[in-house]
């Protein structure tokens, strides 16, 4: 035993620190003659196009512009008969990806005319026979796109066809135009992709959401009562066509014809979901959506209504209560909520809604009013005015002293008298010290013991906003 132990030291070294790179290098050496194999015809077919010779065609000159037309549309043929995209070829040689690859790294002398000209390229383009105009610039120019060569390819060999060029005095031939991964639909949703298949279709599978959904003001209106033809859809009404939904099982991938989707992780932006809603709902508080404060911090429709669900009593809002859902985000009011002196919203008698619109206004805070007095006056008409004595800070901003949202002080001031009104009046006016246990600013109201018409008077001697 003694002597296995002795001898191990030996033995593992050479296991692992020779026996195993041999066992590397030897594999190395296989790889590269792989490689090597794998590249030969690419390199062949490289040097055709070099030297001005097309896959599977007469040797043509590279300088001029017919021979770089010709080994174009000669390579698009190849393309063409080989199968855009598809699997490698083992015994008919490269697939067409590994060729346009090579010919793409093989056109760095972009001098030598190995794609077609401009015009020739523009009027394949108006055929829809050609590439787009960035695969050609990066094939003429020798200019790689951001994606490589890959993306070159795929972009090319996904939509080209042969480009098909009219000779003079020739008609061109009529063809549908091509379809590019680039050049999206105008609409939201294409038609030809997707149809309408109905709301009976849905509740074989959706069977719970139909049976809520038909209890909310939407439901009762798109299932029982359509008031134009795209009501009468019913749940396609807001989610697009669905056949293809309803064939495939597929969730909403964003692409035109597929089922939307207003959940949160839908991949669909949130100006295209707010913008369905907006379809019926662009009018009255909506009217200043675009560019309003929660627009433009990307809020999205759902994230403040139920449409699915009946959770409050109006406004098929998310939560029970406009305050609730409000508070949401803004949680910094909830706590001011629950402040001794605050606005009768725990009773009902106001909401949020009250002094915001939060769909949108022309105006700072969202405040339904052009300024922040008119939307107090609206409940505090005594405090408008015109006053013979105005108080100035009064007619500037009501929140040079109150808080509307709630404070633990009286009337939501700000801070407690008399240090609110030392803030303009300092020095105490001949009044003494403020504070002191002496003084008439120590006891009762403070200041207003005296100066008690403070938002203004209209009394001959009010000057001083006394009785």
């Amino acid at each position: 035993m003694s002597g296995i132990f002795e001898k191990a030291p030996d033995v593992l070294p050479i296991s692992l620190n020779e026996q195993q790179p041999q066992k590397r290098a030897h594999r190395v050496r296989v790889m590269t003659k792989l490689s090597v194999l794998r590249s030969l015809p690419r390199m062949i077919i490289a040097g055709a196009f070099l030297f001005g010779q097309p896959v599977g065609a007469a040797t043509v000159s590279p300088t001029s512009a017919q021979a770089g037309a010709s080994n174009y549309a000669s390579f698009q043929s190849y393309i063409q008969s080989n199968g855009a995209g598809a699997a490698q070829q083992a015994d008919n040689g490269p697939d067409a990806y590994s060729v346009l690859a090579t010919y793409v790294d093989a056109a760095d002398s972009a001098k030598a005319g190995r794609a077609p000209d401009d015009e020739v390229h523009a009027k394949g383009r108006a055929l829809g026979k050609a590439p787009s105009d960035a695969t050609h610039a990066s094939v003429k120019s020798a200019t790689k796109s951001d994606g490589g060569d890959y993306a070159v390819l795929s972009d090319f060999a996904e939509n080209a066809k042969p480009v098909v060029v009219a000779a003079a005095g020739e008609a061109a031939p009529a063809a549908a135009p091509a379809k590019h991964a680039k050049e999206l639909p105008a609409k939201k949703f294409d038609d030809s992709e997707a149809v309408y298949v109905g709301s009976q279709a849905c509740v074989k599978c959706h069977k719970n959401q139909f049976g809520t959904f038909s209890q909310t003001l939407h439901g009762d209106i798109f299932l029982k009562a359509p008031r134009n033809s795209l009501e009468k859809e019913g749940c396609e009404a807001c989610h697009g066509p669905a056949s293809r939904h309803v064939k495939s099982k597929e969730m909403d991938g964003g692409a035109a014809g597929d089922i939307v989707s207003f959940r949160k992780d839908s991949p669909r932006p949130v100006d295209e979901r707010n913008a369905i809603c907006l379809t019926c709902h662009e009018k009255g508080d909506r009217h200043n959506w675009a560019g309003s404060v929660h627009e433009t911090r990307g809020l999205a429709c759902t994230n403040c209504h139920q449409i699915m669900e009946k959770v409050s009593v109006k406004h098929q809002l998310i939560k029970s209560t406009e305050l609730e859902t409000c508070f949401q985000c803004h949680k910094d009011r909830r706590a001011q909520m629950f402040r001794a002196s605050v606005h009768p919203l725990a009773s009902g008698n106001m909401t949020c809604s009250s002094c915001h619109n939060p769909h949108g206004s022309a105006t700072d805070k969202l405040l339904r009013e052009a300024s922040i007095n008119e939307t107090c006056y609206k409940c505090h008409a005594d405090k408008r005015g015109p006053f013979l004595w105005e108080h100035e800070p009064v007619r500037d901003n009501c929140l040079n002293c109150h808080d509307p949202h709630g404070t633990s002080n009286e009337y939501m001031l700000k801070v407690q008298r008399p240090r609110l009104c030392t803030q303009c009046h300092a020095g105490g006016v001949g009044h003494g010290t403020p504070g002191n246990p002496t003084t008439v600013q120590a006891i009762n109201r403070s200041c207003q013991n005296c100066h008690t018409k403070i938002h203004g008077s209209n009394a001959p001697a009010g000057m001083l906003f006394q009785r």
